[in-house]
């Protein structure tokens, strides 16, 4: 009896085992592994993502930057692929039989019953040609979405350009799936939120060939895809085509500031590229070429990126501080014998008249007169020691943004460097330097680094007389006019107002001041021009041309760098880009009387000019 009643156990719980397992995969079927779900719906479902229109945009006179164009996907659902006519599939697409082969074979990867890309961005005239032939190939449809297209070939980097999402992307943010584009530089990326909208689905019925046989349970589960917001940015587009025009064969930046506002007028790197190479089946390869041209480095960003001695330009700070500590009034005069001479240091200068005062130190560009300012300044009796003093001096420097990012609506943006105390210290191996052991940091030299973004929003600083917006790119975003409140937010700098007005002046001759003035060419009829020129030392070649400029000098609508790599001096290419840049800009043309100057700054090349020379 006791071993009937076991065996009726030992039945029963094998019993018992086997409807547990056929229960647990009925689970796995019906609730974990959708594959015959996916299956029988992909066998009568078409569910194709409706992507939205992407965002405008514009110019801050409404011309059209960038708009978007019909491209058209195609698709592949692996499980619903039959045996089809590879020859007329390969003419049809322009394509190989081993590429068709692996494109399968990645596809399948990422599943046999959801549909991926087999194909991307075909043309119109492709896609024509392939929709009517495209019911011989089961498997496979063709799903629409949209390119960018530039009517202007100009402003690459701060436009920006799109690429396919990859795995950290969807990781992410899950709004993103295999094969979607996403803002990968410039506009397109800070603002891929706004200017993406939000994808839309449309759910069809299919046939077994794979046929569109109308809406899927009368279009319940589509949804309605929402454009994106139309952006109008602070670019002045013929301004900066202009600009380009005159970088042409030149390696360098320039950017331009609407000093009221901080709105950016030009931001450009030369050598660029055409936003156009960006787009299309074409990118992966111009992509490559342009990534792989270690020369130019068309893909830098010189405006944001390149970090620069100053050079010259950088005295317009140290005057301010010297004003500010009282170390020098406007009439303080330093003598110059041909440069600064400190036992058996010396710093060369050019020759021009001595004594000179402040006005006459900015409009001759004196290193002695800074070399003494700037030493006067950390040997101050009533700081501890130099270390104090020049952390003081600092602390003035990077009030005018240097140092760190300034916070703009663009990605990409470097720091620059302004040295602390400690890193002289560390340099020099001991903590009792000198004022001398820095001294080319006088004439802008020795570690500091800025960026052209930096100078720009110096000298819009200058303009502005203490205070700056940080430069930005968007003016508008879709109806709504508001732009985020730290661009309207003004920011001071430790300098007291009053001592911008002398260091203007000196500006003001530099352009004006006729015998000796290093920035006559950026003179203008009838509209008084500020700037500074600067020639930076460099090692590795011919030293560069650098310009700061604002005008007019009354109420200022236009402040810029220049910066030209191996431009040698400040006046031969930096200063004259500078003139002509802010003539087309408040004239809208420019003069008779400069279209000498024009031709010579559209001709000069630098990039090629050496080879030429070599091999003569």
């Amino acid at each position: 009896m006791n071993n009937y009643s076991n065996r009726r156990f030992i039945i029963g719980g094998i019993f018992a085992f086997v409807i547990l397992i056929f229960l647990i995969r009925l689970v796995n079927l019906q609730i974990v592994d959708d594959q015959y779900k996916l299956s029988a719906e992909s066998n009568s479902q078409r569910r194709v993502t409706q992507y939205a229109a992407r965002g405008l945009i514009y110019d801050r006179n409404g011309k059209l930057l960038v708009y978007n164009q019909a491209a058209y996907d195609l698709m592949i659902i692996p499980r619903q692929v039959k045996t089809f006519d590879t020859l007329d599939f390969c003419k049809l697409l322009d394509i190989e039989k081993d590429d068709v082969i692996q494109r399968i074979k990645k596809a399948k990867k990422h599943s046999r019953y959801r549909s991926s890309i087999f194909m991307k961005q075909i043309s119109s005239e492709r896609y024509a040609v392939l929709q009517e032939k495209l019911y011989k190939f089961q498997g496979f449809f063709v799903q629409t979405r949209t390119l960018r297209k530039y009517p202007y070939h100009n402003a690459a980097h701060t436009l920006g350009y799109l690429g396919e999402v990859n795995d950290r992307h969807i990781k992410k943010d899950n709004y993103y799936t295999q094969g979607d584009y996403i803002g990968k530089s410039g506009i397109e990326s800070t603002y891929e939120s706004v200017l993406r909208g939000a994808k839309g689905l449309k759910v069809y019925w299919v046939d077994v060939y794979n046929r569109i046989k109308g809406s899927f349970h009368n279009g319940r589960l589509d949804k309605n895809a929402i454009e994106g917001k139309n952006i109008t940015t602070t670019l002045d587009i013929k301004l900066q085509e202009y600009g380009e025009e005159l970088m042409q064969n030149k390696k360098g930046g320039i950017v331009a500031i609407e000093p009221k506002t901080g709105e950016i007028l030009v931001k450009l790197s030369s050598p660029g590229y055409d936003p156009e190479m960006f787009v299309g089946r074409a990118m992966s390869e111009n992509y490559r070429k342009l990534a792989n041209n270690d020369t130019l480095r068309p893909l830098f960003d010189r405006s944001m990126m390149a970090t620069y001695p100053p050079g010259s330009i950088f005295k317009l700070i140290n005057a301010l501080v010297g004003l500010q500590e009282g170390i020098i009034t406007p009439q303080t005069k330093f003598q110059c014998h041909d440069g600064y001479h400190a036992g058996r240091f010396t710093m060369g200068c050019h020759h021009h008249k001595s004594p000179l005062d402040l006005k006459e130190s900015i409009q001759q560009s004196c290193n002695s007169y800074y070399a003494n300012t700037f030493r006067n300044i950390l040997d101050a009796p009533k700081f501890g020691s130099v270390s104090e003093s020049y952390t003081n001096w600092r602390r003035h420097v990077t009030s005018f943004g240097f140092g760190s990012r300034l916070g703009t609506d663009l990605p990409s943006e470097l720091t620059g460097f302004i040295p602390k105390a400690s890193y002289h210290a560390k340099q020099l191996r001991t903590k009792n330097w000198k004022s001398l052991n820095i001294v080319s940091m006088a004439i802008g030299q020795g570690p500091l680094l800025i960026t052209p973004l930096q100078m720009a929003n110096m000298v819009s600083c200058i303009a502005n007389r203490g205070y700056y917006h940080i430069p930005h790119i968007v003016k508008s975003i879709g109806e709504n006019n508001k732009i985020d409140s730290s661009f309207i937010k003004k920011n001071y700098t430790t300098i007291d107002p009053k001592y911008f007005d002398p260091v203007i002046e000196g500006m003001d001759l530099v352009i004006n001041g006729g015998e000796g003035s290093t920035g006559r060419s950026a003179a203008i009829k009838d509209i008084e021009v500020c700037g500074k020129t600067g020639t930076v030392e460099n090692p590795h070649g011919d030293d560069h041309s650098v310009f700061v400029a604002f005008a007019p000098k009354d109420n200022p609508k236009i402040a810029l760098v220049v910066y030209v790599e191996n431009g040698v001096w400040g006046s031969r290419y930096a200063a004259p880009i500078a003139g002509l840049m802010i003539e087309k800009y408040l004239k809208g043309e420019i003069s008779k009387n400069k279209k000498y100057l024009e031709k010579r700054m559209l001709d000069a090349d630098l990039i090629h000019t050496k080879k030429i020379k070599k091999d003569e």
